[in-house]
């Protein structure tokens, strides 16, 4: 077993090292991931290495929540694996983190030695299948009874359903007319105990991600009093906690898989010989390869930016901002990565087995899940323009350029952010308009790790990439479109009518 309280750099080096052997050297990780969930022993030569330690407490025997451990571990297993990483990132943002900030200290130790000793897993339950994102109306209850609460339910789409062997439950207390609180309860269940089992009554076959469990759930619980999480003020606000630190590691997860996307393209570009020369002598393929080397540098950026400020000691309830800027940009970067793999590929990269053909599916759902990045993008545009209207400050440009998340980056864009959007905006557009400041406030931190000593050329090509990206959505921003559906579009539309 590794000792997992050495010094981080060989921590990791080791950790890596460990998954090269069991992916590429003792296993086939494009065979594996064609199977449903990760063999017992293959998780158990992974777990012998704890890497769950770096997000358990030094108190309790952990390396201590350092964010930066934290999204290492995330970036070491996703360029071999990005099951295994969202599997990791589940267990970090969203059981670890949250048990060690919130937790009854009564409970902490227990928990904690079963990570680091017995190889345990936990995941978080929110998600129901009549309430996706809307999770302030779920109908999971509990109510309190003499020894603790009693938990009725369903939730759904939970990673690591059926394998988790504790879970965070968020629910609704019911009042004794039956109503429903507006605030949310979460509760710790240990999913080894009798009377706090969850019953697995369906596993999905999700299109990606093969090697993590997701299903319907159904909750008939009883936990002690002591297993409900203790918020700072509000239960909403808690989660909202929670969710933006989980957004905010998102980039960990990004960071090897885009890394393992472009480490693949060069070398298929590099080695697939056209005429006299390779791939890598064709204009548009250098673009593309340097599209790769610039979601590598927003990523590295995010991952630098999240380290300083997503801690646990932090509470990120109203940094939305931030949180959907790094989860929207980063998947988003993910999923054109693994495209762009597969184009250079050629057909051998439209397979299952292969990395990147696989990694069109695994990556896709990170758009979706923990608020879908239109979503996302919507929210971020009405803060930004509620902000503006707040200031009573018009122009775009003029509110950014102050602004402390754009204010070194805004000078980059001045020319096309030099106009006024209607404070009205259709929601199609608010999407645009969060693309773009998300955008924006990505070249303010590339430009911040550029400012620590990141490759110099690497800055200036993303930022260049960046301007090219934000001036193509400031245009579909300022475009009137205004386009919805025809109904009843099958009347009058038969080409065969027609020819």
């Amino acid at each position: 077993m590794n000792n997992f309280n050495q010094e981080f750099p060989k921590f990791l080096k080791n950790f890596e090292q460990n998954l090269k052997h069991l992916f590429q050297e003792k296993h086939d990780i494009d065979q594996l991931s064609l199977q449903r969930g990760l063999p017992p022993e293959l998780l158990k030569e992974i777990m012998d290495h704890v890497p769950l330690s770096v997000a358990v407490p030094s108190a309790f025997g952990g390396r201590g929540c350092k964010v930066k451990e934290c999204l290492g571990i995330l970036s070491a297993a996703s360029y071999e694996s990005l099951s295994l990483s969202l599997t990791f990132g589940i267990n970090i943002a969203l059981f670890l983190e949250p048990v060690a900030k919130y937790g009854n200290e009564e409970i902490k130790q227990g928990i904690f030695d079963r990570f680091l000793q017995e190889q345990n897993m936990g995941g978080l339950m929110i998600t129901e299948p009549n309430f996706g994102s809307d999770a302030l109306n779920m109908r999971t209850t509990n109510v309190a009874t003499e020894s603790g609460y009693k938990i009725k339910g369903t939730k759904h789409w939970q990673g690591l359903t059926g394998m988790a062997n504790y879970w965070i439950v968020a629910t609704r207390n019911e009042g004794n007319d039956g109503s429903l609180s507006r605030d949310i309860d979460f509760f710790v269940c240990d999913d080894t105990k009798a009377d706090q089992k969850i019953t697995v009554e369906e596993y999905y076959d999700n299109a990606g991600l093969y090697l993590i469990p997701y299903g319907l759930n159904q909750l008939d619980l009883t936990v002690p009093k002591n297993q409900k999480l203790q918020p700072e003020t509000t239960g909403i606000k808690m989660m909202l906690d929670i969710l933006h630190r989980s957004r905010m590691q998102f980039p960990g997860m990004g960071m090897g898989f885009i890394k393992r996307m472009l480490d693949e393209a060069y070398s298929q570009c590099h080695n697939r010989k056209v005429g006299v020369g390779n791939l890598l002598g064709m204009d548009n393929v250098k673009f593309q390869i340097s599209r790769l080397q610039a979601a590598y540098t927003i990523c590295s950026a995010m991952c630098a930016k999240s380290s300083s400020i997503s801690g646990i000691e932090n509470n990120l309830a109203t940094e939305g901002l931030e949180a959907n800027t790094m989860k929207t940009v980063v998947t988003d970067l993910m999923q054109e990565a693994a495209q762009l793999l597969v184009q250079l590929s050629g057909a051998k990269g439209y397979r299952t087995s292969h990395i990147g053909g696989r990694g069109i599916m695994d990556s896709r759902p990170f758009q979706i899940f923990e608020g879908s990045n239109e979503m996302l993008y919507a929210q971020i545009g009405e803060m930004i323009i509620k902000a503006m209207k707040k200031q009573k400050q018009p122009q775009l440009y003029q509110y950014l350029k102050d602004f402390p998340l754009t204010a070194k980056a805004s000078d980059h864009f001045r020319d096309g952010l030099s106009f006024n959007p209607d404070e009205q905006l259709a929601q199609r557009k608010l999407v645009d308009l969060g693309r773009i400041v998300a955008r924006i406030i990505c070249v303010g931190y590339v430009i911040e790790l550029g400012e620590k000593g990141f490759r110099k050329e690497l800055v200036e090509n993303c930022i260049t990439m960046l301007q090219q990206e934000v001036a193509s959505l400031i245009t579909s921003l300022r475009f009137n479109n205004s386009v919805i559906e025809v109904t009843d579009y099958h009347v009058d539309s038969l080409w065969l009518d027609f020819a």
